[in-house]
């Protein structure tokens, strides 16, 4: 066995269940970007990128009932998160040099104005519709229960939402993750990944916490350019 296999395969064993490294550390890389990202810090994203990359060979093959059965929602979104966190990493870059808030704070938070909001919420809807039917067309090679492709279609979406929402400093962002959470949590335990599971009730937590600090952020803090700040393309 090459070592990358070794380390790939890499595992605990807890109560009989076999949990690999990549989806712990994955995890706690996850985590880490969390918390930046609630502290307004530039090294968020870079963070979660990392977890991203972990966890992606983690969702794409899952043992369910002797079989791998990959978690399309789950593995696709790592691969946006990548892309829209390379794009939220230049943009708090820029607005950082912009920013008249606290030292080291990337953004001034703001709630999305109610056109923005519309958008988002469309754009939501039709890509939760439109994935339903692409991951059940998929999924019918795999032993998966129908409602797994609407809850995974949900967690695509919504997590590519709240990202981008969070890379364009809405305060907004926070309400779509506690939306994901609420789906991703019971789909995880269902599929056996604790760890994961386990995270995600944490985040929950966190995230309740973060929407009311930058809800309270948003009330008191200036924006540097009220104009522009986070508005633009």
């Amino acid at each position: 066995m090459s070592v990358f296999q070794t380390v790939y395969d890499a595992h605990l064993t807890i109560a009989g269940h076999q949990i690999t490294w990549r989806e712990i550390i994955g995890n706690a890389f996850g985590f880490a970007s969390a918390i930046g990202g609630l502290r307004r810090r530039v090294w968020a994203w870079p963070v979660g990128i990392v977890g991203n990359v972990l966890l992606f060979t983690v969702f794409i093959g899952t043992a369910v009932n002797g079989q791998a059965v990959p978690l399309l929602g789950q593995a696709g979104r790592q691969i946006f998160f990548i892309a829209v966190s390379i794009y939220g990493w230049q943009r708090w870059q820029q607005a950082k040099r912009e920013h008249a808030g606290p030292q080291d704070a990337a953004v001034s938070p703001r709630w999305a104005t109610g056109r923005e909001r519309a958008a988002y919420l469309l754009a939501a809807v039709i890509g939760v519709v439109a994935l339903f039917f692409v991951f059940r067309e998929i999924g019918t090679l795999f032993p998966v229960p129908t409602w797994y492709f609407l809850a995974d279609s949900w967690i695509f979406v919504g997590s590519i939402l709240a990202t981008y929402a969070m890379a364009r400093g809405w305060v907004d962002f926070w309400l779509c993750w506690i939306a994901v959470d609420l789906v991703g949590v019971p789909e995880l335990i269902y599929f056996k990944l604790y760890p994961s599971a386990t995270l995600y009730g944490v985040y929950g937590v966190l995230v309740i916490y973060g929407f009311f600090a930058w809800r309270r952020i948003a009330r008191e803090e200036p924006l540097a350019d009220p104009q522009t700040e986070m508005v633009g393309a």
